[in-house]
């Protein structure tokens, strides 16, 4: 028997409420996702996550520059950590080589500037078309200090990319830079290559940038290089002499020496990216941060970022906070350096704010493998005391041990003093690397 129209009516009603209760609950799981995403908050605070420009102005503040045309911008108190204004302080963009400083802070601290490496034809082979360069020269020696000056004076690429490979290999120090990024919270941050040179997905933001100059501000090698303004750089072999020439280099850094109380930090620009610009400077004791991306004319960054600087002084007390630089969450590793351990002059010079965490004092205070010997080395003195004094009592007519003695032998040193004399070696040790290099 044939349906009837009624019956077929009904059953398009009952499967057309079925499908649209089916979309309600796609609906309302789609909007229950984003509300979920929406309420997540943006690292630093809700604010730093809108894209208007965001200050908080108190009686008597200063009215922001007006002309500033770059997409993304944030003024900070390098200190407390607080910002002061901001715009669109997230959005990702190609950073250019303002992307070093993550590098530096990375790697910086894992080798003795003093230290001299030879460059191989392989470190100098996959460099970007066009990059930047200061001029390293394959087949010969290099110390790590002029490398280091090579990538903040003149954003060489090619001494990124020795350093890269003395750090194990570019995709090893990629994979080091993002998940120090991850440590210091920078998640706007997207690595593909260690010397930002323009590559697809490679981003970073006005945020995280000012987190990475934070924490390379902390390390005074950092601090020394970002603020040398002229250095001298070894050249190749002078064809008559045999002897090494050198040549001046000159930081690209247009507000370094110009700017009253400029520290840094470092400079951008490529034809993706735009300009790109970071840096800090100091006035009467206090030390604001600026980061400016893609303003409108590649010359600008450098107007825009004094005149944020020059605001963000007149603004002490008369503005509140937007957002806040987060913390750094990698815990503390005084000594992972190749530098040694304890605070270098150089770390004495910094501000208070800057200067690396020093070690509580738990521990041991020696390396493993120094304090593996020490342990080893008593061990086995104290076996070889035993052993000896064993042969002795078996030997005929071999005297007993006084009581209290424990049969030191000849030299009169028993296992106890023996053991003794190794804990005074050890504390001594223990002294000295606390003491550090200097």
């Amino acid at each position: 028997m044939l349906p009837t129209h009624a019956a077929q009516k009904k059953r398009s009603v009952t499967r057309a409420a079925a499908g649209a209760a089916a979309s309600a609950l796609v609906l309302t799981a789609v909007a229950s996702s984003a509300l979920a995403q929406d309420a997540v908050p943006a690292v630093g605070g809700e604010r730093l996550g809108r894209t208007a420009v965001q200050v908080a102005p108190l009686a008597g503040a200063p009215a922001l520059p007006s002309e500033l045309t770059g997409r993304s911008w944030l003024v900070a108190d390098a200190s407390t950590g607080e910002v002061l204004a901001a715009r669109d302080a997230h959005l990702p963009l190609p950073p250019a080589s303002t992307l070093k400083m993550l590098f530096a802070d990375t790697v910086l601290p894992k080798f003795d500037r003093a230290l001299e490496h030879k460059v191989t034809p392989d470190e100098l082979a996959s460099l970007g078309a066009g990059s930047s360069l200061v001029g390293v020269k394959e087949n010969l020696p290099y110390r790590v200090e002029d490398l280091w000056r090579g990538v903040f004076l003149s954003s060489g690429n090619d001494a990124v990319h020795v350093l890269a490979h003395m750090n194990g290999g570019i995709q090893q120090t990629v994979a080091e830079m993002q998940e120090r990024a991850r440590t210091l919270q920078a998640r706007d941050t997207k690595v593909i290559s260690p010397d930002g040179y323009d590559m697809d997905g490679q981003v970073s933001s006005a945020y995280d940038l000012t987190l990475f100059a934070r924490a390379g501000l902390r390390n005074a090698d950092f601090r020394s290089y970002c603020s040398t303004r002229t250095a001298r750089f070894p050249g190749g072999l002078d064809k008559i002499t045999g002897q090494r020439t050198s040549f001046d280099i000159a930081n690209t850094d247009r507000l370094l020496g110009k700017y009253p109380g400029l520290i840094g930090v470092k400079n951008g620009y490529t034809t993706n990216a735009g300009a790109t610009f970071t840096g800090a400077a100091a006035r009467d004791g206090r030390t604001l941060l600026v980061t400016v991306m893609h303003p409108n004319v590649q010359g600008a960054v450098y107007d825009e970022a004094a005149s944020l600087l020059d605001w963000g002084f007149a603004a002490a007390g008369k503005v509140q906070p937007v957002g806040k630089l987060v913390d750094d969450t990698a815990a503390p590793s005084p000594g992972a350096t190749a530098q040694g351990q304890g605070r270098s002059e150089a770390d004495e010079q910094l501000p208070p704010w800057s200067r690396p965490p020093v070690a509580d004092g738990s521990g041991f205070g020696l390396a493993p493998a120094v304090w593996t010997a020490a342990v080893l080395g008593t061990a086995l003195a104290a076996w070889a005391v035993s052993r000896a004094a064993a042969r002795r009592r078996t030997a005929p007519g071999a005297p007993a041990a006084a009581p209290g003695h424990d049969g030191g032998g000849a030299t009169g040193v028993g296992r106890r003093g023996l053991t003794r004399r190794a804990r005074a070696l050890v504390r001594s040790a223990r002294a000295a690397r606390g003491r550090g290099p200097r």
